[in-house]
């Protein structure tokens, strides 16, 4: 429990911003595609070298810049939308992992590489995540500013600026970072929830980015510490509990938020037609 612990809060302080970053700049989806595109190369690593944390994050982080740089190619050079390409890229990826490793492992290991095993986090799991976040926040450092430029105008950014592409490849290598360090704690299927949930509860709350960045970490370690409890207590999966406490989260939100909230919202136009 503790290092699970130990594992969800990296993983709460690196994923959470970069999830904030995805939805400001309505990218959402994208990290949802990725999180399938890295399953075939984490799959051909537990084909060499088993339940090898090396092994499937060297082949989860090729094949995830793989498909990233395979779909915006492939809409370049062919016009079509670049979120249909990366739809059909990581469906692809999906069944292809799938069947990697129903080749050589049994339900068990797929069940493990697409829903993780959060309670099963060894040394080498922690000094990747902790490394992965350590990346992340120096990287969110440095291009802070580039950042939330380009998530308010991208063709600003480019009059006024150079950074503008490593902005972009920059985020674009985070999500596939953060991924990759998720998937061993969370799964393929399960990371990206607590990349993109937290962040789009905490714009049901707040406004200004910086509180936005920190609700968001401070809600994604909620859930962690609440879906660990429940899961100890009640003997239920960790990550899919971890993801539902979350989405519990993000309802209550929908309804009671005080920026977007149903609740708040009608409120505000009951006490405007009383003005009026």
């Amino acid at each position: 429990m503790r290092r699970a612990l130990l594992g969800c809060l990296a993983i709460a302080l690196s994923a959470s911003p970069v999830g904030v970053f995805l939805m400001l700049r309505r990218m959402s989806l994208t990290g949802d595609a990725m999180a399938h595109a890295i399953l075939p190369g984490a799959a051909i690593g537990f084909l060499f070298a088993g339940l090898s944390v090396t092994a499937m994050t060297v082949g989860g982080l090729m094949a995830g810049c793989l498909v990233a740089v395979l779909a915006g190619a492939t809409s370049r050079q062919t016009e079509t939308a670049e979120d249909s390409n990366m739809a059909a890229f990581y469906l692809v990826s999906l069944a292809l992992g799938v069947m990697i490793i129903s080749m050589r492992g049994s339900n068990v290991d797929l069940l493990h590489v697409l829903f993780g095993s959060t309670l099963a986090l060894d040394d080498a799991a922690l000094i990747l995540l902790t490394g992965v976040c350590s990346i992340t926040l120096l990287t969110l450092a440095v291009l802070f500013r580039p950042l939330v430029v380009e998530c308010l105008d991208t063709e600003f950014l480019k009059s006024v600026s150079r950074l503008s592409a490593l902005a972009h490849f920059s985020l674009l290598i985070l999500i596939v970072l953060n991924l990759v360090g998720g998937f061993h704690a969370l799964g393929t299927l399960m990371s990206v929830g607590l990349m993109i949930l937290p962040a789009t509860i905490a714009r049901f709350w707040v406004e200004e980015l910086e509180n936005m960045i920190l609700l968001a970490i401070a809600l994604a370690f909620s859930g962690c510490y609440a879906g660990l409890l429940l899961s100890y207590y009640f003997s239920l999966p960790t990550s899919p509990l971890i993801i539902v406490c979350l989405g519990a989260a993000y309802f209550s939100s929908i309804l009671f938020g005080t920026r977007k909230g149903i609740v708040a919202r009608y409120i505000r136009s009951h006490q405007r037609h009383l003005a009026a």
